[in-house]
């Protein structure tokens, strides 16, 4: 299972529909669970760190910018190793050094900084194309 806990609040009616276009296809392992919480309890929840055998993906673009192939890999590593992964997404002003130390990888999309609902709806598209690459679906173009 894949569990995303984005800072900030719920998402907006369209980031919903294109989330939910994406989540429908998505299946076990590769199936999403949200937690939404505001910036200010998520950085006191992950300063506690509650992630037992879970492999953590903090979203910043200061992190590794990497292939959809290389993220499907990834993502079938850690649930091969008995593992949940656990992805985060930052409120507006992102993680400070010591999540992106805790973290088990950093993940970057671009140097650019995208809004929460684009970048929430690219992360589930993401997860969709993951789970298609190690279906071994050729839904990702070479």
């Amino acid at each position: 299972m894949i569990k995303i806990i984005a800072g900030g609040k719920k998402n907006a009616g369209w980031v919903t529909e294109a989330c939910a276009e994406y989540e429908k296809r998505l299946r076990k392992p590769f199936d999403v669970t949200w937690q939404f919480m505001e910036e200010e309890k998520l950085l006191r929840h992950l300063s506690e760190w509650p992630f037992k055998n879970s492999f953590v993906i903090c979203c910043d673009e200061r992190g590794k910018n990497i292939s959809s192939p290389e993220f499907s890999d990834l993502v079938e590593r850690a649930f091969v190793s008995g593992k949940d992964v656990v992805i985060l997404i930052g409120g507006a002003y992102g993680f400070d050094d010591l999540v992106r130390e805790k973290a088990d990888f950093v993940w970057s999309f671009s140097k650019l900084v995208f809004p929460h609902g684009l970048f929430r709806a690219m992360v589930v598209e993401q997860i969709y194309r993951a789970s298609q690459i190690a279906e071994g679906r050729p839904y990702h173009h070479k």
